[in-house]
């Protein structure tokens, strides 16, 4: 598809794209990237309902955040579009938010979908993530080269192209920001998954090396009505690479939270 720049409303210092109309339907991206990241859900699933994708603060038209945040901090400036009930999904530090939001907005969150998602790191993949994180100065434009390489592999792709354009113009101290946050974060800790109120759904691709399915099955059997789901021929950028089985999923989820 076409992953063409979308109309943004306000809310506050927060920037996102909303579509269509019924029940609504939060979508968080990852580190770098921006709301057109779910272009591919916001065109299968507005039909259905009322979708909003926000900018993470420090991306796109959305204001960063000030002093040096923590996870919580991006997740209380996204609550501000659970002025209504939601279900709330996100993809990799989004995923992260999402489920954040879950364990804190209990009355407001009616299901959470955990998209690559990640769950105890291994020391390998924790000081992997943590060395990228201290290699950014924050000034500095972003060599988006390496991360498209472990998103992608070699193969071009309108996805890939996409994605190289955003992170080459994400602003580097918001980039900076949030990427160290992601990188010192180690997933939802083991009483928030236990004590959630909500369906949950974790969904990975299979061949993704960051967030495996391990973690996603860990997740999903501590959660209390956790679901896990594995698109075996996907990796990190599932949503884009992937949409008609993450639709697919998604939709089939979202329809079984509904009152």
């Amino acid at each position: 598809m076409t992953w063409t720049t979308r109309q943004r409303s306000e809310a506050g210092a927060l920037a996102y794209v909303s579509a269509g109309r019924g029940p609504r339907l939060l979508l968080i991206h990852g580190v770098g990237l921006r709301a057109e990241a779910w272009n591919a859900q916001i065109a299968a699933l507005s039909d259905c309902f009322e979708i909003l994708a926000p900018d993470l603060p420090g991306h796109g038209g959305s204001a960063a955040l000030s002093g040096a945040p923590r996870l919580q901090d991006y997740s209380e400036r996204i609550a501000r579009l659970l002025d209504r009930p939601a279900i709330v999904v996100g993809h990799s530090m989004g995923a992260m938010i999402a489920l954040d939001l879950a364990s804190r907005y209990q009355d407001q969150v009616r299901g959470v979908g955990a998209l690559n998602a990640i769950f105890r790191r291994s020391p390998a993949a924790r000081n992997a993530v943590r060395e990228r994180a201290a290699e950014l100065d924050g000034m500095t434009a972003v060599d988006p080269s390496a991360a498209i390489a472990r998103w992608f592999g070699t193969e071009p792709s309108p996805e890939r192209l996409a994605c190289h354009d955003w992170l080459s113009g994400v602003d580097p101290a918001g980039y900076r920001t949030a990427y160290s946050v992601f990188a010192n974060e180690d997933g939802p800790n083991d009483a928030d998954l236990m004590a959630l109120t909500c369906p949950a759904l974790f969904m990975t691709g299979g061949l993704e090396p960051n967030s495996t399915p391990a973690m996603s099955r860990a997740m999903a059997d501590l959660a209390p009505d956790g679901m896990v789901k594995v698109v075996e021929e996907a990796a990190h950028m599932m949503p884009m690479t992937h949409p008609t089985a993450v639709n697919r999923a998604l939709l089939d989820f979202a329809e079984g939270c509904q009152p």
